[in-house]
This record gives C-alpha cells, structure tokens and sequence, in this order.
C-alpha cells in the first residue's frame, strides 16, 4: 500500500500550557486555571475549585504533538487555546494577563515546533483596547497567523456591530479569525451527560454565530476579513435555506440583510470537523470547494483522527482534494505558496 503523505494542514487544533502562573496581586479573580496531576501523563484542569477537564499532555507536549500530526499526515497545525481560556467572563485586568501568558505558551510551542505549528492566539474581548494592543502585539510575531475568538462574549454574539472595532484591526492587520463554540446556548435543553455540551450544543452555538456574521452583513464592510467556523459552520448549512426563505417574503430582512446569505455564506470558511463524508460532500457543494479546510479538534477524546483519509475518502478529484488538504488552509492562514 502507498504511503499516505503528511500534505494537510490542520487549521483547529487545541492548547493546553502544563502549568498557569499563580496570581498573585489579591485573590484569585473568577475563572483563574490552575493544573493539578493526574494519572499517567495527564492533568487536571482546577477552575473556581473544581476541575473543569482532565487533559492529557499533548496539549503542551510538542514532540508527542509532532509524532501525532506524522500518524494523522499532517504537515502543518494551527494551535489555538482550548476555549475555557478566552476568560471573557474574567474582570480585563486579569483576563488580560491570562491570554499575554497563554499566547506566550503558543509561541514557545511554535518556536519548538521547526515550522510545523502556527498560533492562533487570543484576545480579550470583553475589553476593546486591550484586545486591540493584545492582537497587535499577536501579528508583530511571526508566530501567529491571527487569533482564535468565542462565538460570544457574555452573550453576545460575535456578529454584533459592537466587535466591528476588532474586525477591522484583524483585516488592515491581516489577522486570520477562528470562531469557535463558548459556552454555548441551549444547554438546558440537553438531556444527559455533560459531554452532550461538545456534541449537541456546541453546532447549534456555532451555526448562531456564522448567522449573526451574515445577519449583520460582516463581509460586506470587511471584505478582506479571513474568518473561519468550527465544526463545519455547525447548523448554518441547515439555517441558509430558511434565512433566503425569510429574506425572500420578510420585508424587514430584505432590508437587514443587504446580500443573500448564501452568497454570504461562501465568504466565510470551515473546518471539515463533520464526521461524516456525505455531509463534507454537501457543505463543501454549499459553501464552495475554497472555503472548507481540515479540523481536528487535536488533542481532545472527541477528535478527528484520520482529517486526511475522510478527505480522500469523501472526494475522488484529486485538484479538490489538495484543495482542502491544504490549498484553503493557507489561505486562511496567510500563507499562499507554502501549501
């Protein structure tokens, strides 16, 4: 059997620093992490006294990290935080602090890595200017190819005119953006175990969040924006249908929303992150064939293992295949010419 070729580019893929600084001003503000050993080479995650997640050390461990991408054939994986840590709901000040440490962590993981992982760093949100300074300070290293940002913040969605500030610095700066799921909506509607949050509500909350982007008309005002969604844009790819409906026979949405959805939609980008090869086939018919790029959700249980094999599974065309293994990848990442 032929080798399988490590070609693709991982653009949704986690980190984890081993240890987080003791904060040490006054007491700990709400949502400061800690970690605290447990079996094998795992950690605990300690939030407000509780453990939030039990990680294993590929999150922080870059030669594992690297053994992993050669099994999964990857050549490149962009690392973001895991999303707990975007601390929107953390005071500023500290938040602040927090992601400058973890962003710090990427880089170091990055340096480490000899050009196979980039950063997608983070930015607190809940405070513009120290957003604004912190993915300055992101885009001014080589390190980072932009920035990874909550589907909200606080509750609000991500494509509220209010986050326009930040947008425009990621497009004149050149900042690629990756959405993804944070404490989504709808949980009280879930019936059984807490993993049900990553499985059912997390697509829901993301499939919210490409909509308010298109319902705001995002792409329309920033037209060179890279912006990507987790989990194959979660429901949107249910969502379009209806939201054309509407706009066809609501008035008011003809006037909110200045152009199709769908055409709205194919400006944005994905991770493959379905599970499923006919479902990959039909978002990837949806949203076009330069849109859609590979997702992992590296090092979490609930991952894609094989982000290649389901690519050459799902698709026979050879020119769409590089495509999505790596070609829309870069350019998201901003990396034309290395794919």
């Amino acid at each position: 059997m032929k080798a399988r070729c490590a070609c693709g580019v991982d653009i949704h893929a986690h980190v984890v620093p081993a240890t987080f600084p003791v904060f040490l001003k006054v007491a700990p503000p709400t949502g400061w992490p800690s970690t605290a050993p447990a079996h094998e080479c795992h950690r605990h995650i300690v939030i407000d006294g509780r453990t939030y997640r039990t990680v294993s050390d590929r999150c922080w461990d870059v030669p594992k990290r690297l053994a992993d991408l050669d099994g999964m054939a990857l050549s490149l994986q962009a690392i973001s935080p895991m999303p707990e840590l975007l601390s929107y709901w953390m005071e500023a000040e500290p938040a602040a602090e927090l992601l400058r440490y973890v962003n710090d962590q990427i880089a170091g993981m990055v340096a480490e890595a000899g050009g196979r992982l980039v950063g997608l760093g983070a930015v607190p949100l809940q405070d513009m200017d120290r957003a604004l300074r912190e993915l300055a300070r992101l885009m001014r290293d080589s390190s980072f190819a932009g920035v990874e940002v909550g589907s909200n913040v606080n509750g609000k969605p991500i494509g509220s005119p209010d986050f326009d500030p930040f947008f425009e610095a990621a497009e004149e700066l050149g900042a690629a953006v990756f959405v993804h799921a944070v404490r989504p909506c709808g949980q009280d509607r879930l019936v059984g175990p807490a993993q049900l949050q990553q499985v059912l509500a997390y697509p829901g909350e993301v499939g919210l969040a490409a909509a308010s982007v298109i319902c705001s008309n995002l792409m329309l005002r920033r037209p060179k924006l890279r912006i990507a969604f987790s989990h194959g844009g979660g429901t949107l790819g249910l969502l379009l249908p209806r939201l054309e409906e509407g706009r066809r026979v609501f008035p008011a949405l003809q006037e909110s929303i200045a152009l199709s959805p769908t055409e709205q939609a194919r400006r944005l980008f994905y991770d493959a992150l379905v599970y499923d090869e006919p479902t990959l086939r039909h978002l990837t018919s949806l949203f076009g064939e330069t849109q859609i790029m590979i997702g992992t959700d590296y090092p979490f249980n609930f991952h894609e293992r094989r982000p290649v094999e389901r690519i050459e599974t799902a698709f026979i065309d050879e020119r769409l295949r590089k495509r999505l293994l790596s070609e829309n990848a870069a350019t998201f990442l901003g990396r034309e010419g290395e794919a």
